[in-house]
């Protein structure tokens, strides 16, 4: 691990996404859920206790099954992404 790397994202903390790309966000959340659990899946991963050697995760479950605490994760992921768009100046729209 470099001891020197120091993340520098984009500041997005002045953006609020519009309310009608709430929608979109959840839409996007559950995508990086299932994006993430398909390379799990073919990577040999199955559903099981978190056990890095045996390849199994407790995730890999369709995102409806995520706690709320995993859901969020995925959300934030998703408000971010739409934020660093619109922070770079494009628009979203449908």
């Amino acid at each position: 691990m470099n001891k020197n790397y120091l993340p520098q994202p984009v500041d997005t903390s002045d953006i609020q996404l519009p309310e009608e790309l709430s929608e979109l966000a959840e839409q996007m959340a559950k995508n990086v859920h299932e994006v993430w659990a398909a390379g799990r899946i073919a990577d040999g991963w199955t559903k099981g206790p978190r056990n890095d050697d045996l390849k199994q995760h407790p995730c890999l479950v369709p995102y409806e099954e995520l706690s709320e605490e995993e859901k969020d994760y995925d959300r934030r992921t998703s408000a971010e992404t739409l934020k660093f768009i619109i922070a770079q100046g494009y628009s979203i729209v449908k």
